[in-house]
């Protein structure tokens, strides 16, 4: 081996080294950790008491359709929309979150037709916000999603949750890895200038919560 070839070969080595434990704390960040298994009778009796936030992907779409041609938020024949079975999800989840009492208040939706109509037939209701809209899965611009950081980080009023309908992308770019599955929601708990996911639920595991007897 030639002494250049040599010196980059070392050169080199010094580099990945320095690197590897750059590395393992990006391993190691919020984003990566696993979730702290919660039971379910505890998570319930938190979620009663109000002080989370329950952001939702939401409920099943058709794939086959997309968002290049709508011309507006209020065009939703040119949107992927929820299917006959999304709408069924939705209502099937709202049914079970009354039943199982968990106070919501304040319901924000992205503006699309997909998430408004969650939110709707899961709640009755949903606000339209800007600051929860979809768009890409990591933010190069680290305001784009400043909105979201700051609803997520936020306490709702006491003795309520703050409920989110919205897109996988959103949240995988501010909460990291796994995407959300369609339907599936995040519990929240916000710390005032950050906040911990406590609980991923998919759609059809929130009667997991109700307690046995």
């Amino acid at each position: 081996m030639s002494d250049f070839r040599y010196y980059r070969f070392i050169a080199l080595l010094a580099l990945l080294l320095c690197a590897l434990p750059l590395a393992r704390a990006l391993a190691q960040s919020r984003t990566s950790e696993p979730l702290r298994e919660v039971p379910a009778a505890e998570l319930l009796q938190e979620l009663r008491k109000g002080g989370y936030i329950l952001y939702f992907r939401h409920t099943a779409t058709d794939f086959s359709k997309n968002d290049d041609a709508m011309t507006s938020f209020e065009d939703c024949a040119s949107q992927r929309n929820l299917t006959e079975a999304g709408r069924a999800q939705a209502r099937a989840l709202g049914a079970t979150i009354r039943a199982l009492a968990i106070p919501v208040g304040k319901v924000i939706a992205s503006p699309y037709c997909r998430t408004v109509e969650t939110g709707m037939l899961i709640f009755g209701r949903a606000e339209k916000s800007n600051d929860v809209r979809g768009g890409p899965g990591t933010a190069n611009n680290p305001e784009r999603y400043a909105g979201l950081r700051k609803l997520l980080s936020a306490s709702p009023p006491a003795g309520t949750n703050l409920a989110i309908a919205s897109h996988g992308n959103p949240f995988h770019a501010v909460a990291g890895p796994p995407y959300l599955a369609e339907g599936e929601a995040a519990v929240v708990r916000p710390l005032g200038n950050d906040f911990e996911i406590v609980a991923r639920i998919r759609s059809e595991r929130w009667g997991e919560l109700q307690p046995t007897r």
